[in-house]
């Protein structure tokens, strides 16, 4: 088993620090998946149980001028590691003006991702900064529980406003209750709300538009006969919907979020390269 890659290109390096910054804010501990083709940054904790998941997919060549790996068999040609990536931000801090930065996997005392940033030097040798980032391997019997999650059987898929405006209303809604309601229809219409005894506050937006989603057989049928008027909503921890929009540092181009009523919130956003899938389950 073995994984290693370079990256050359400041441009590269500066935007995958922004993708693992803005993974570092939603995930205290993720599985790092490695493919030939792919990272992905996976979060698992069980939706049922009340805990987020996350699904974050990067094109390897979108950002490696290198990339060498050999998984745990040639049929199963693929690496898991848990790790927490607020270690890989925190080494990546140090590569601001790096002329390269190296990541492989090693062995020292324990399985750690070693990521070695070369940095500019008036001398004609270069300063090497190393860090050595535990990793755990996860064997090849648990991968099942790392699969993709399916995009649910959803009442509303609407696109999300600009997400700094949403961020702002539900940092100041979050002094006023723990929960919001996210309420969507198909005429493009959204609201946030809080609602308490002693309050009531609703943020509406309008025009945001529906995506066009092409149906599997009968995948996504919930929407086709519902009336265009009709909310869909769910309630959800304010902390964790916060969480999401205080970590965006990667700017999507598209964003977009499916509501199961009264069961889920999917929220997607695109960014060229990046793909990334956040699920808030919604409170009893």
């Amino acid at each position: 088993m073995r994984f290693r890659a370079k990256i050359l290109d400041v441009a590269c390096l500066n935007h995958f620090t922004r993708v693992i910054n803005t993974i570092a804010k939603l995930a205290k501990t993720c599985t790092l998946r490695l493919t030939p083709d792919k990272l992905y940054f996976i979060l698992t904790d069980k939706v049922a149980n009340g805990g987020v998941s996350m699904w974050c997919e990067l094109s390897q060549g979108n950002f490696f001028d290198e990339f060498q790996m050999e998984g745990v068999a040639a049929e199963h040609n693929e690496i898991y590691l848990e790790l927490t990536p607020e270690n890989l931000s925190r080494a990546l801090k140090t590569a601001q003006n790096a002329k390269t930065v190296k990541i492989k996997l090693t062995n020292k005392h324990c399985p750690c991702l070693t990521v070695a940033v070369e940095l500019p030097s008036l001398a004609s040798s270069s300063r090497i900064v190393t860090h050595d980032i535990p990793v755990a391997v996860i064997p090849r019997r648990l991968w099942n529980d790392f699969k993709e999650p399916s995009v649910p059987d959803f009442d509303v898929s609407i696109y999300l406003p600009v997400l700094k405006t949403m961020k702002s209303v539900v940092e100041r809604m979050k002094n006023l209750s723990n929960s919001i309601v996210i309420e969507a229809n198909l005429n493009g219409e959204m609201n946030l709300k809080i609602e308490t005894d002693l309050v009531s506050v609703t943020t509406h937006f309008k025009d945001l538009g529906n995506p066009p989603w092409v149906s599997d057989g009968d995948s996504q049928n919930s929407t086709q006969d519902r009336d265009p008027e009709t909310m869909a909503e769910a309630r959800v921890d304010i902390k964790k919907l916060q969480q999401l929009l205080a970590g965006q540092q990667v700017n999507p181009t598209k964003a977009l979020c499916n509501i199961v009523s009264k069961r889920i919130v999917h929220f997607i956003l695109l960014h060229e390269d990046v793909y990334l899938q956040y699920f808030i389950p919604a409170l009893a």
